[in-house]
């Protein structure tokens, strides 16, 4: 009797350890499991920066100049009031070489203009367009029953879009309706 208790106890040890076995199996089947999954998600992030990276490097590349590009809008500014002040001071309409000065200061604002087109910078066209607050700021309103209410009748300063994003918003007087007198 003592032999066959012996049996029992070995075929349950052996059966325990059988189980033992695909336990570890199993968890090492678990573990190789989670750790594919921790490799794919691995990956996926690694891509998921390489483009963020990727379009941080291509706006960088493309606005890089936009603050550059802003305050250098002021320097166009500059040249069309001096032509201005030139053209409109009667001290200066005497002179008989205010045209040659004119003239040279056209040929800056041409070459400005020409550098900020190849760097894609655009003049926004608004005149006699409706208002778009997302390119005009009105600066005044202005009675014409002529026109449409909201067209841009007058553009006090010339707005300006980089690679089709706004640099300056045009600053324009717009239309309304007239005041019905009483």
């Amino acid at each position: 009797m003592i032999k066959s208790d012996e049996k029992e106890e070995q075929k349950d040890k052996s059966q325990q350890e059988g189980k033992n076995q695909e336990v570890e199996k199993e968890t090492a089947e678990e573990k190789l499991k989670k750790l594919d999954e921790k490799l794919l998600r691995t990956l996926a992030e690694m891509e998921n920066q390489r483009r963020r990276f990727e379009k941080e490097r291509k706006e960088a590349f493309e606005f890089g100049g936009f603050h550059f590009a802003k305050e250098s809008l002021a320097l166009l500014d500059n040249i069309d009031r001096a032509v201005n002040s030139f053209k409109n001071d009667t001290n200066l309409q005497n002179n008989k070489d205010l045209n040659k000065i004119i003239d040279g200061i056209e040929v800056v604002k041409k070459d400005l203009v020409s550098i900020f087109k190849k760097n894609g910078i655009e003049p926004i066209e608004c005149s006699n367009n409706k208002f778009d607050p997302n390119f005009h700021q009105a600066m005044l309103e202005i009675e014409d029953d002529t026109k449409e209410v909201g067209t841009v009748v007058k553009e006090m300063q010339k707005g300006y879009m980089m690679n089709n994003r706004l640099l300056r918003p045009s600053l324009v007087g717009v239309t309304k309706k007239p005041e019905k007198s009483t």
